[in-house]
């Protein structure tokens, strides 16, 4: 198997603060984070029932030009780490400083922030590294507002492909719905790639149970552990996104319509029913170090019988030899030309007498 990567490195990079941050005040604009692009792009896609327009590296004052329109509008930022732009990007959409902040820290938990006009909304997007079995995160924040949803991504290259194809045909409830299905959509294809990479991590544990079984090694052992560990790194991202979708459920939010709260529901389920595949996955991870230490334990047993078997065997011999190396000078099996192959012959009777012994009691 190919070298892991720490996992407690995966925990400690996905909720740390930030030193830069410290004594500054409330809504001052910090990246937070690690720069994964060299520059900031802008796209849209703006659609109605009928019509759709694309654009693609747009410059901002295109972007705005839809912040009015009667149609809906997603406008994405690839590359967060440009403050200039994000918060003139900001300023063109009327967006609290305190929420360009919380878009700018990517170490953020999943949340949800209702503002004046608008909802910002947190969440994780994760990749699961096939070479490394690495769970990868990236931050994604999304701004819901009565027409627009306004995306914001760290690097090119997302889960969203989806949406946007469906969104491409003109056929389907999303081109006849409102910016908060749209919100829906795009957490819901988060959550769905949560299930790809349960699914990955669930045929590597498989193979290591089989690994086990069959030969239990420390490097097995070690990917044991480092799986568990991206179980844990996995469910510091779905527990707060159950809370969020459950605060979109129960919290009566002016922009999200009652159509749509049937699928944040089904939403809702999914997001538990991949808590139940974490909990599920990781005790399976507990249980292959346990097999692990169960079967090393097995195998010492089984040499200690060996090795028991033998001093036992020997202890007869060992006492009989004893006896004869005294070299007392009276002793009558001394003078006998029979003496020696009678001792080696009584010693071999010992050993057959007490391996048939040992056989009918089943010990080895």
């Amino acid at each position: 198997m190919k070298p892991l990567a720490s996992p407690l490195g995966t925990l400690t990079s996905m909720f740390r603060s930030s030193p830069k941050k410290i004594g500054l005040a409330p809504g001052t604009l910090i990246h937070v984070g690690e720069q994964k692009v060299e520059r900031s792009t802008l796209s849209f896609i703006d659609y109605d029932g009928d019509n759709l327009i694309t654009g693609t590296d747009v410059p901002l004052e295109k972007c705005v030009g839809l912040k009015s329109s009667t149609t809906v509008s997603w406008i994405n930022l690839d590359g967060i780490h440009d403050i200039p732009t994000l918060e003139a990007f900001g300023n063109a959409f009327d967006l609290h400083p305190l929420a360009l902040e919380d878009i700018l820290h990517t170490d953020h938990r999943p949340k949800i922030e209702e503002f004046e006009n608008y909802l910002l909304i947190i969440l994780k997007m994760l990749e699961f590294d096939e070479q490394t079995s690495q769970v990868q995160a990236e931050q994604v924040s999304l701004v819901l507002t009565s027409n627009n949803v306004l995306s914001f991504q760290e690097k090119p290259g997302d889960v969203f492909s989806g949406v946007r194809e469906r969104l491409m045909r003109k056929s389907g409830r999303i081109r006849l719905r409102g910016p908060d299905y749209l919100t829906y959509a795009l957490v819901d294809s988060i959550v769905d790639s949560y299930f790809h990479i349960l699914e990955k991590i669930g045929d590597r544990l498989e193979i290591l149970e089989k690994e086990l079984t069959l030969q239990p090694t420390q490097e097995i052992l070690k990917h044991v552990h480092h799986l568990k560990g991206q179980l844990i790194f996995l469910r510091k991202a779905v527990w707060p996104l159950r809370e969020l979708v459950n605060s979109l459920l129960q919290d009566e939010y002016a922009l999200i319509q009652e159509s749509t709260t049937v699928y944040l529901r089904d939403l809702y389920d999914h997001t538990l029913q991949i808590i139940d595949t974490v909990e599920s996955f990781r005790d399976t991870a507990s249980g292959l170090i346990d097999l692990y230490m169960s079967s090393i334990s097995h195998r010492m047993n089984e040499v200690m019988q060996v090795l028991t078997i033998i001093a036992s065997l020997f202890i007869p011999l060992t006492f009989i030899a004893g006896i004869y190396g005294m070299n007392f000078e009276y002793m009558p099996e001394l003078k006998l030309s029979w003496g020696y192959p009678a001792v080696c012959g009584l010693m071999l009777l010992c050993v057959i007498g007490m391996l048939t012994y040992f056989k009918r009691k089943k010990w080895f």
